[in-house]
């Protein structure tokens, strides 16, 4: 998958229609696009800055049927999450992957309340369920979290839902699409919809932002899946349009394994703002969130407010025997959730549906709202569904929930190993590194990367920027912020040779870098 390769095709199609114009590639967008191929539809995508630069590049990276779903009384919802969770691991298992949860009890009455909504949760997952939820006596929790407060604990209830890279599936779906014949763009934002005399939408104008080159894509539908950003696109076609979402920002903190010192996660079900808190094990590193505060605009850096560090921090002591500080924190990251404007404004955004919604306008442009990662390949069913009827093309099935994502082999999950999340890809960059040795050395000591994944990055996933390898084509930034930092030179090197840059670019590159990551540091 390479970036100038899809430039070719692009303009190879001339004013040719495709089918489906998407805008947009996160979750949803490469989703859409994943589908649309798959049913053989002329599919191209354009996303304003790197694939899953935004909101699904910064999730709590878990797949999973929302058990604070459950409790609101969502059930659709919880059922439709769950059966796509076993769909994602059946076609993602290089990616996807069981994690234990513990619910930690600390009154008499906790452990049979929370036992009985967690069996509840596993009938609901029926046949995809991960493994049957169960009450654990006091020794058998802290043999799971040697780390969980001692203090009045009783025990806890353990059960299972999915863990991933949300960053790398998105970059697998991106392939999985291109596999299939669609064309991909990023750094190629749309900045106008074209119509036709009757206004209805024909295409859209898109600005290729590396080379200031303007392009007329001409599509029998165009779909809006940019999440937080739906409200520009909409207004781009019908400036009085009312808006669509109401972002509201989730917070984590990214702290050593020695947090957890154990396999299993924490589920805190009830916190001071009414949400749960996690505490994940992933990539040996503890992630911790999330928070739920309206925000009045979106942005693709969202930055975490005092009040939040401080609920987490807060929060997660109470918890925990050792109490986490600012001191601790590895790295710090904000995500916006693109949910659904409610009907009433007053209503708190932790209480909005994560459902999605397909809206058609006048004009014919589509867009989708709502959702989250777990459902994204429904969402994307859907709207193909509408797109179909929409543009009049041919009513073809959706192949995708048996379709494997790229990267997966043989629907069995990798040997284990520092390069298992590229699945069937993992022999090429090994054989990157057995021929450059140099490749093979690791980007930096406190990190689980090495120069192979940068050249692949470069080469095989569309990596333009240096933010694009160490914040999504691995997840150095998340992982420890300050060590991206220092590894940031080295990488930019690496990318200029791959790129035919030249030193004023590296520089440029490793500046740029470094103001970013310094939002993710905690002084």
């Amino acid at each position: 998958m390479q970036r100038q390769t899809m430039l070719e095709k692009l303009a190879a199609r001339g004013s040719t229609p495709w089918d489906i114009a998407v805008i947009g590639g996160g979750a949803t967008g490469l989703g859409i696009a994943v589908d649309a191929a798959a049913r053989g539809h002329a599919t191209i995508l354009c996303e304003q800055a790197d694939f899953a630069k935004g909101t699904s590049s910064r999730s709590t990276k878990l797949i999973h049927g929302g058990v604070r779903y459950l409790a609101q009384g969502d059930i659709s919802l919880v059922l439709e999450a769950l059966r796509e969770r076993g769909l994602l691991m059946r076609n993602a298992p290089h990616l996807v992957h069981n994690l234990p949860f513990i619910i930690p009890t600390y009154t008499w009455w906790e452990g049979p309340f929370y036992s009985l909504g967690m069996k509840v949760y596993d009938a609901m997952a029926g046949k995809l369920g991960l493994g049957p939820s169960e009450l654990i006596s006091r020794d058998a929790a802290l043999a799971a979290i040697p780390t969980l407060s001692r203090d009045g604990l009783r025990g806890g209830v353990v059960y299972h839902d999915g863990q991933f890279d949300d960053a790398r599936l998105a970059i697998s779906l991106a392939q999985t699409a291109a596999d299939r014949g669609a064309v991909l763009l990023n750094y190629c934002t749309v900045t106008g919809i074209l119509k036709d005399d009757a206004g209805m939408v024909t295409g859209c104008r898109a600005l290729d932002v590396e080379s200031g080159r303007r392009h007329d894509i001409h599509a029998r539908v165009v779909i809006n899946a940019t999440g937080v950003f739906v409200d520009r696109i909409t207004h781009l076609d019908n400036p009085a349009a009312p808006p669509l979402v109401t972002p509201s920002q989730g917070v984590h903190i990214v702290l050593s394994q020695d947090f957890l010192r154990g396999r299993s996660a924490i589920m805190i079900p009830h916190t001071d703002d009414g949400r749960v808190l996690f505490a994940v094990p992933w990539y040996d590193r503890v992630i911790v969130g999330t928070t739920d505060t309206p925000v009045p605009a979106p942005s693709l850096e969202p930055r975490a407010l005092e009040s939040e560090i401080d609920f987490i921090l807060t929060t997660a002591a109470r918890y925990l025997t050792r109490r986490p500080t600012r001191r601790d924190v590895l790295s710090i990251f904000a995500g916006l959730r693109p949910l659904a404007a409610p009907e009433h404004a007053t209503e708190p955004t932790r209480e909005i549906s994560r459902g999605h919604r397909v809206l058609v306008a006048p004009s014919g442009l589509i867009t989708i709202v709502g959702g989250k990662w777990t459902t994204y390949r429904r969402m994307a069913a859907d709207v193909v569904d509408k797109a179909q009827l929409v543009g009049d093309l041919p009513d073809q099935r959706c192949p995708t929930e048996s379709l494997a994502i790229h990267g997966a082999s043989g629907r069995l999950p990798p040997p284990p190993g520092p390069l298992a999340m590229y699945g069937s890809d993992a022999p090429a960059l090994r054989e990157l590194a057995r021929t450059n040795p140099q490749l093979a050395q690791p980007l930096h000591p406190a990190l689980p990367y090495s120069g192979c994944e940068v050249v692949w990055a470069c080469r095989e996933e569309m990596a333009r920027t240096l933010e694009d390898v160490l914040a999504r084509r691995t997840r150095a930034l998340l992982l420890d912020a300050r060590a991206s930092r220092d590894a940031a030179p080295r990488v930019a090197a690496l990318m200029a040779a791959e790129l035919h840059q030249d030193r004023a670019w590296q520089e440029q590159q490793v500046a740029t870098y470094q103001a970013l990551a310094a939002g993710y540091v905690l002084d």
